[in-house]
């Protein structure tokens, strides 16, 4: 088998990953391009796959039940959200006051 990309859908357990690979194929009755997705789970050694990474597989022999593959690299890291922090009475004492504009 050869080396599969593609997105990291979950990263609930420890040490593996589920990834979503996309194909395309050309389906000749309706002459179209139809993609098609394939998960598998891949083995993540070190825990340093965030759901979003693009990663490579590389095939290896099973290491479980469900577990074929092994994360050979990231490709791509993920853009994390992170929240804004919430603001301390520190922060609000330091803001001037700017009263309304009053309608008169």
């Amino acid at each position: 088998m050869k080396p599969v990309v593609g997105m990291v859908v979950s990263n609930k357990m420890q040490k593996s990953v589920v990834v979503a690979v996309d194909r395309l194929f050309h389906h000749k009755l309706y002459n179209r391009y139809v993609k098609r997705t394939s998960k598998f789970m891949a083995h993540d050694e070190h825990n340093q796959c965030n759901i979003g990474d693009r990663v490579r597989l590389d095939p290896s022999r099973p290491l479980s039940k469900h577990k074929h593959w092994v994360v050979a690299e990231i490709l791509k890291k993920a853009r994390i959200y992170v929240p804004p922090s919430a603001t301390t009475p520190a922060d609000l004492s330091n803001k001037t006051d700017v009263p309304a504009p009053s309608s008169s």
